[in-house]
C-alpha cells in the first residue's frame, strides 16, 4: 500500500475512534443523568429501571475509554435489550393504545441511535481497510436496521389509525328521529335547537366526498392585534338561512356572505374597545342567532324605516325584511344588537335604537369580566342567553344568570339563577344579580314542543376551593336545568357532579334525541361532560334513562372544604374522558411519556410528586399539587356531540391531557384578580380571591414541551346509542403541525392531538371534523371510522364544520381562525367545499 494511502487510512481509524469515544461520551453522560433520576425516582416508590439502566450506560461508558471494547459493546447492547423489554412489558401491562409505537419509539428511539451510532463507529474504526466490503455490508446492516425500526414505527402509525379501532357492532335498530335535523339551512350553532350537529343532505357521500375541492374562501380581517395579552378563536359555527350565510369573528364583526360565492353582501363592526377583550378567557363569537317573526308580506314596520338595501329608497316588501327577519349578536362588552337579516343595519325597535344592554344588573367591576361568547338560542319568539365569567378571579364574580329577552322589542322576559327563586321578578333599584353562581357559558338548546329550554351550566366561582359555597349553588352546579319557555322556572335539575373542585362544567351543548326504552320512544336530552360521561336523561322529568352509579371518591378535602363521599357514574355508555372505554381510564407511572429517557423520568417524578387517586382527587396544597385527569378541557368541551339518527350512532371527539393543580397559601398571591386592578395577562397565579388559596393549573408538559402522558392526545369514536357499546374509535390528529419545544414535526402520524370543536354529521354517512391540533379538516365515513378524505388548512379549526344547500348544490364549511391558547397557527379564514359542477 503506497505511504500516502496508508497515512490517508490511518487518520480515517483514527477519525473514527474519536467518534466512537465521543458517542460513548455522550452514553455515558446520559447514563449519569439517567442513574441520578433514578436514584430520586426509587426514592419516590418508582421503577428501579432508570437507576440500573443508567448505572449500566455509564460504566460502559467508561469501559470504552479504558479500551475494554467488547465489553463495553455488551454492555451497551444489554442496556438496549434491558430497555426494549421493559418498555414493552410497561406498555403492554396498560394496554396495547393505538398510539404504542410512539410510546415505545419514545422510550427506545434516543437511546437505540446513540447505540447504533457507537456500535457503528466501532465497526468503521476496528475494521481493517482491507476489509472494506465486509466492513461495508457490515455499516450497511446496521443502517438498515435502524432505518427498519425507524419506518416500521411510523409506517404502523400511518395505516392502522386510518381504519379506526372497531370495538363492537351496532345492533341497535333504526327509529325516527325528533324532528331536529338540519337540511338546507343550518339554522343554530348545532343545526337546530337541538344541537345533534346533523344534516339530512347526501348529495355528499362516501362514494364521491374523496372529489370534495374548495370552491371558495372568505378572510375577516379580523387579526389578533395584541398576541399575548388577548386571546383570539372565534370557534365560529356559521348559520345559514335562505340565501345568506352568517359568520361572526372574535371581535363581535358580523359578515353575510352569498352561499354560493363568499361575496360581502353586508358587514357589521360593533366596535369593541380592545380594553375590553384582555379580560376573557378567549375572544370568541360561537355563533349569531336568527330570528323570524312570521309576519305576512306588507306588514307596516313600526320604527324600522331604513332600507334594506343601501340605495333602496321607501318601505321595501318582506323579502327585503324590514327586520322581520334578523340576526343578533353578542358582544364582549356586553351588548346585543339585533340587525336586519338582509340589509345589515339595526333593528331600532329593537332595546335602545337596536341594542340590548346585558351589563344592566351584572355589577361589573371591569367590562368583559362576563359576556356572552356563544350566541343567543332562539325559541318561543325568546332570545336566551347565559356568559362566560373570567375563571379563577374572584369568588364574587359576577352572577351566572341567564337572561331571556323578547325577540322583537329586546324587553326582559326573565333571569334565571341559581340563588333566584323567581325568574320573573324584577330587580329592585341598586340590585343586582347574585354573584358567583353556577353560569352556563355554552350553548342552549330548547324543545318548543316541550315548551322546556334547557342549560348546562358550570360550578360556582372559584374552581379549586368551594368551602362557602351554599347548597342551592351545589344543587346547580355542572347541571342539565330544564326551564319553562315562558317564565324560566325551574322544572327539572340533574347534577353531573357533586360539589364540583375540578373545574369540571358541562362545555357541551345538551343533545336533543329519541330513544326506545323498554318499547316506548322517549324523548332524550344526552349531556356529554368533560369527566367523559354520557348521561342520558328524560326530556321532561330529568330522570335517568339510562343506569347511573354513585361511585365512591377520593377523600381529602383542602382546609376549609369538603368532598362528596360519592360521584355519578353513567355506567351504560362508555367513558370517553379518556381512552373511550367502559371504565373511566386511570393512569399509573406506566403511562408517563417522553422524547428522551431524560425527561420521560422527569415525567415520572412529576407524577409520583402529584396527588392522584383517580378522577375526582381534591386539589391540595401538600405534596406537589394534585394531577388532574381528565383535565381542564376534557374529556368532552364545548364542540358537543354530532349524532347519526339513521345509523343510531353518538360521534364524539376528546381530549386526554392531564393539569397539574396547585393551591398556593393566600400569603404567597401576589397578583390581583380582574376587577382589582388585575389583568389576565399578567397573573403567574389566578388570585382565586375571596378563599384560602391561589390557584395554578398548567398543562402536565414535560421538559420538550409535549404532554407528560402517554399518546394518543385526543380521540374520536362513535357509540351505539341503543347499546352503548363503542363501535369505532381511533386517534384524532397528527403532529404535523406541533411537536417538540412548539416546532411542526411535518410528520402524519397519527399521535392523536388535543382537539377542541365538534364534528359535523350527514345523511350521506360522513363525519366531517377538524378540531385537532394540525390544520386539516376530515371525513371519516361514520360507521366504521375510515379517513376517507382530508384537506390542508391555513389556520386551525378549532370550530364546528356545517353544511348547507344552495342553489341544488351542497357546500361545507369549516371557519379556520385557529386558537391562541391551544398554540394552533392564527388566521382569519372561512373554508367551503362542494363536489364539482
Amino acid at each position: 500500500m503506497p505511504a500516502d494511502t496508508a497515512q490517508s487510512a490511518l487518520a480515517e481509524r483514527r477519525g473514527w475512534r474519536w467518534l466512537y469515544l465521543g458517542l460513548a461520551t455522550v452514553v455515558g453522560a446520559l447514563g449519569l443523568v439517567m442513574a441520578v433520576l433514578g436514584v430520586w425516582l426509587i426514592a419516590l416508590g418508582g421503577s428501579f429501571y432508570y437507576l440500573l439502566a443508567g448505572a449500566l450506560l455509564t460504566v460502559g461508558a467508561g469501559l470504552a475509554w479504558r479500551g475494554r471494547d467488547r465489553m463495553a459493546l455488551l454492555l451497551f447492547a444489554a442496556v438496549f435489550l434491558l430497555t426494549l423489554v421493559w418498555s414493552l412489558v410497561e406498555i403492554g401491562g396498560k394496554g396495547w393504545l393505538p398510539a404504542w409505537g410512539i410510546d415505545l419509539a419514545g422510550r427506545v428511539g434516543l437511546l437505540g441511535a446513540l447505540l447504533a451510532g457507537v456500535g457503528l463507529a466501532w465497526l468503521m474504526w476496528r475494521v481493517p481497510p482491507r476489509a472494506t466490503p465486509r466492513r461495508d455490508a457490515l455499516a450497511g446492516v446496521a443502517v438498515a436496521v435502524a432505518a427498519l425500526v425507524i419506518v416500521v414505527f411510523v409506517s404502523w402509525e400511518r395505516t392502522e389509525a386510518p381504519g379506526g379501532q372497531t370495538l363492537a357492532g351496532n345492533a341497535g335498530p333504526p327509529a325516527n328521529g325528533v324532528g331536529q335535523d338540519a337540511g338546507a339551512d343550518w339554522t343554530a350553532y348545532g343545526g337546530t335547537n337541538g344541537g345533534r350537529r346533523y344534516s339530512s343532505l347526501s348529495q355528499v357521500s362516501t362514494a364521491n366526498v374523496g372529489d370534495l375541492q374548495e370552491v371558495w374562501s372568505f378572510q375577516s380581517g379580523d387579526l389578533n392585534p395584541q398576541e399575548g395579552r388577548v386571546f383570539y378563536s372565534s370557534q365560529n359555527t356559521p348559520i345559514k338561512v335562505g340565501d345568506l350565510l352568517y359568520t361572526c369573528t372574535p371581535t363581535n364583526q358580523v359578515f353575510a356572505l352569498d352561499p354560493g360565492t363568499g361575496e360581502v353582501r353586508w358587514s357589521h363592526d360593533p366596535r369593541v374597545p380592545a380594553s375590553t377583550m384582555e379580560s376573557l378567557f378567549t375572544a370568541a363569537c360561537r355563533a349569531v342567532a336568527y330570528h323570524d317573526d312570521g309576519a305576512p308580506a306588507g306588514r307596516p314596520e313600526a320604527v324600522s324605516t331604513m332600507p334594506a338595501v343601501p340605495g333602496a329608497v321607501g318601505p321595501v316588501p318582506r323579502g327585503g325584511s324590514q327586520c322581520h327577519r334578523r340576526i343578533f349578536v353578542a358582544t364582549a362588552d356586553g351588548r346585543l344588537i339585533a340587525l336586519d337579516a338582509v340589509g345589515g343595519f339595526p333593528c331600532r325597535e329593537f332595546g335602545q335604537d337596536g341594542v340590548v344592554d346585558m351589563t344592566a344588573g351584572m355589577g361589573l367591576r371591569e367590562a368583559g369580566f362576563a359576556s356572552n361568547t356563544s350566541g343567543a338560542t332562539v325559541a318561543g319568539g325568546l332570545l336566551i342567553l347565559g356568559q362566560q365569567v373570567s375563571d379563577n378571579q374572584r369568588r364574587d364574580a359576577p352572577s351566572g344568570v341567564v337572561r331571556a329577552y323578547d325577540a322583537r322589542t329586546g324587553e326582559l322576559r326573565w333571569a334565571w339563577d341559581a340563588l333566584r327563586p323567581d325568574a320573573r321578578a324584577a330587580l329592585a333599584p341598586g340590585e343586582i344579580y347574585p354573584r358567583g353562581t353556577p353560569n352556563v357559558w355554552n350553548i342552549i338548546s330548547a324543545d318548543e314542543s316541550l315548551g322546556l329550554a334547557f342549560l348546562a351550566t358550570g360550578n360556582a366561582a372559584a374552581d379549586q376551593w368551594g368551602g362557602n359555597r351554599t347548597a342551592e349553588e351545589d344543587r346547580f352546579t355542572d347541571a342539565v336545568v330544564a326551564v319553562d319557555l315562558e317564565t324560566g322556572a325551574t322544572r327539572w335539575v340533574y347534577s353531573t357532579v357533586t360539589h364540583d373542585l375540578w373545574d369540571y362544567d358541562l362545555g357541551a351543548q345538551p343533545m336533543l334525541v329519541d330513544v326506545m326504552i323498554d318499547g316506548v320512544s322517549r324523548r332524550a336530552v344526552m349531556q356529554a361532560s368533560k369527566t367523559g360521561n354520557l348521561f342520558l336523561l328524560d326530556a321532561a322529568t330529568g330522570e335517568p334513562l339510562r343506569p347511573v352509579e354513585q361511585r365512591p371518591a377520593p377523600q381529602g378535602a383542602p382546609p376549609g372544604d369538603w368532598v362528596a363521599p360519592t360521584q355519578p357514574q353513567s355506567v351504560f355508555f362508555p367513558n370517553i374522558g379518556g381512552v373511550p372505554g367502559r371504565e373511566p381510564e386511570r393512569i399509573d407511572a406506566r403511562h408517563a411519556f417522553g422524547l428522551t429517557p431524560i425527561d420521560a423520568a422527569l415525567c415520572r417524578i412529576s407524577f409520583h410528586r402529584q396527588r392522584y387517586e383517580g378522577m375526582f382527587t381534591p386539589p391540595t396544597d401538600e405534596h406537589a399539587g394534585m394531577l388532574l385527569f381528565p383535565g381542564t378541557v376534557g374529556g368532552l368541551n364545548w364542540g358537543g356531540l354530532g349524532y347519526d339518527p339513521e345509523r343510531r350512532l353518538i360521534i364524539a371527539n376528546n381530549s386526554r391531557l392531564p393539569n397539574l393543580v396547585v393551591l398556593h397559601p393566600r400569603e404567597e398571591v401576589v397578583d390581583q384578580p380582574v376587577g382589582s386592578g388585575g389583568s389576565r395577562p399578567d397573573q403567574a397565579v389566578a388570585p382565586h380571591s375571596g378563599t384560602p388559596f391561589g390557584v395554578t393549573r398548567p398543562i402536565w408538559w414535560s421538559a420538550l414541551r409535549v404532554p407528560c402522558i402517554a399518546p394518543p392526545w385526543g380521540y374520536i369514536s362513535a357509540t351505539s346509542i341503543d347499546t352503548g357499546e363503542v363501535v369505532w374509535s381511533r386517534p384524532l390528529g397528527t403532529g404535523f403541525d406541533s411537536g417538540p419545544l412548539g416546532i411542526p414535526t411535518f410528520l402524519k402520524i397519527a399521535t392523536g392531538t388535543p382537539n377542541l370543536g365538534g364534528p359535523l354529521v350527514t345523511a350521506g354517512g360522513l363525519t366531517f371534523i377538524g378540531a385537532a391540533q394540525d390544520n386539516f379538516l376530515r371525513a371519516f365515513e361514520t360507521e366504521t371510522g375510515r379517513l376517507l378524505w382530508e384537506a390542508r388548512l391555513p389556520a386551525g379549526a378549532q370550530a364546528g364544520p356545517m353544511t348547507y344547500e344552495h342553489q341544488g348544490r351542497q357546500y361545507v364549511a369549516v371557519t379556520a381562525t385557529g386558537h391562541a391558547r391551544f398554540e394552533t397557527t392564527p388566521g382569519d379564514y372561512l373554508k367551503v367545499y362542494a363536489l364539482p359542477e
